[in-house]
This record gives C-alpha cells, sequence and structure tokens, in this order.
C-alpha cells in the first residue's frame, strides 16, 4: 500500500510540476532531498555528522588503532582525540605545506603524524594542488581534478607512497578501530592497499569520502560496494548513519560530497547510531 501511494504521489508530481516554469522549484527540491539523504553536507562537522559519528563510536570505547588517511591540517584527528583519549592516531599528510601545519597540531596531541601518501603500490607519485593556494584541503594524485572540475591552475609535488598493509605490519598492529579516508577521489586505491587486512576482518569500521573527485578517478560507488562485501554500508548524516540496504546506481552513483561508513557484519550492531533511521 504504501509503495502504491509514493509511486502515485511520484506520478502526479511529474504531471504537475516537470514543467519549464518550475526548474527552480524542482532544483532547490533536488538539493534539499540530496543534503537530507547525507550529500552536500560539507559546511561543518556538525553538519556533515562526523562530529556526532566519532562521538558515539569512539567515546567510551578504550584504546586501538585509529588510521586517519589524508588527515589535511588535523581536524578530524583533533575530533577523535576529543572524543577518546586513549586509541592511538596515525595521521597520513603527503602535502609538505599542509603537513607541517598538521605537525603542529598534533605535537599536543600524542597523534603520530607522517608525512606519506597511502594507496596500494610503494614509491613515488606526483600530488597536484592549486598554484595560487598551494596547501589546499582540494590537493589530489589526479591532475583531472584541477583540469576539468576546478579548471584552476596547478602545482605539483613528488610524494611518497606507502601501503596500509605494510604499514600494521611494520608497527605489529592487530586489529583497526576506524579507517578514515578522505584523499580526493583515491580512496579506493587506499583500500586495495589494505586488501590482506579489510579481507581477514580486522578494519571494525571504515569511512570515506564519495564526491565527484570519482569522476576523475572513474570509480564508481559500486566498485567499494563490490569490494566490501563482508561490510554493512551507511551514508552520514547528522543525526546518525542511513542504511544502504542495497545497490542501487540511482540512489548510490551521486558524485557529490557524501561520507560513506562501512561497518563490518560480523561485529556487534550499533543502534544507537541508527535509532529511528530507515531507508
Amino acid at each position: 500500500m504504501k509503495q502504491r501511494l509514493v509511486g502515485l504521489l511520484f506520478k502526479w508530481h511529474s504531471l504537475l510540476f516537470a514543467r519549464r516554469s518550475f526548474y527552480w522549484f524542482n532544483y532547490i527540491l533536488y538539493n534539499l532531498g540530496l543534503r537530507g539523504l547525507g550529500v552536500l553536507n560539507y559546511s561543518s562537522s556538525a553538519v556533515s555528522g562526523e562530529n556526532n559519528f566519532v562521538k558515539r563510536h569512539l567515546m567510551g570505547a578504550g584504546g586501538g588503532v585509529v588510521l586517519d588517511v589524508g588527515s589535511n591540517e588535523g581536524a578530524y584527528a583533533a575530533l577523535v582525540r576529543k572524543y577518546n583519549l586513549d586509541v592511538q592516531v596515525y595521521c597520513f599528510e603527503p602535502h609538505p605545506v599542509t603537513f607541517a601545519k598538521l605537525k603542529e597540531k598534533c605535537k599536543d596531541l600524542s597523534i603520530e603524524s607522517l608525512n606519506l601518501g597511502v594507496g596500494n603500490s610503494v614509491g613515488q607519485l606526483t600530488l597536484y594542488d592549486y598554484a595560487e593556494n598551494d596547501g589546499s584541503s582540494h590537493a589530489s594524485l589526479h591532475r583531472e581534478v584541477f583540469d576539468h572540475i576546478h579548471h584552476a591552475q596547478l602545482v605539483s609535488h613528488q610524494v611518497p607512497m606507502i601501503c596500509l598493509d605494510d604499514f600494521v605490519l611494520e608497527k605489529r598492529i592487530d586489529t583497526v578501530k576506524l579507517l578514515k579516508i578522505d584523499t580526493e577521489g583515491h580512496e579506493f586505491s587506499v583500500l586495495k592497499g589494505f586488501a590482506r587486512h579489510i579481507g581477514e576482518n580486522k578494519v571494525e569500521m571504515i569511512q570515506f569520502e564519495f564526491n565527484e573527485m570519482n569522476f576523475a578517478s572513474r570509480v564508481f560507488f559500486r566498485d567499494f560496494w563490490d569490494y566490501l562485501p563482508n561490510y554493512d554500508f551507511y551514508r552520514m548524516i547528522p543525526g546518525g548513519l542511513l542504511p544502504i540496504k542495497r545497490y542501487s546506481p540511482v540512489l548510490c552513483e551521486i558524485f557529490a560530497y557524501q561520507n560513506i561508513v562501512c561497518k563490518l557484519k560480523s561485529s556487534e550492531r550499533m543502534p544507537d547510531l541508527n535509532r529511528s533511521i530507515r531507508q
């Protein structure tokens, strides 16, 4: 019955409002709908849901390891430390300008910062950024981000690249409580470089950003969905996590800012994160 009513609503909306004169009404409605689903909520950690997520997942959770890949200037790491003084936090930031700011912020937070890029291979890669704002939060390993998305002049840096599988082996880390990735279109490569640990169910939760940069890297939401069959998927919203129960190109392939959270299917559920939220 509910599905039938929704179908009728969609039908009548199309008949009444799918007109040129209602373009701005539909444009605003579309953008409001995206934000209600956890997309384009980038203005602050409160609006994105990151503050709520870190607080609920880490506060009172004891020790463990958090890997912050693409730390920028350390805002997320500081949020982690705000709610948990016991976890060991490792921050990875390849940009030399940004890393200097990260290191300064981390020194009083008992956080280890590393001037390294993370991916699926070991070696050197080229990192691009704005020529007039070198050290921005948009720095990316994909030149197309600046050529075709930001339409800006760029500058480049040669940066060292490691794999997380090698890193945790060297540090003798057995399990990871949270892996956060924000690498401007490079997120899937980071996961591929952590294949062994992820495949052995040793990463409890993964948070990664999915946005228009995935257009440049040619990575679809479906790639993440297929790569992480042992995880339940959620989209972050201010009040918790919105379950993504099935893959749908219409609802999943949205190339705009959003935080996706993946939680091991075998691990204990967290009903407090998803109370009264259904999709």
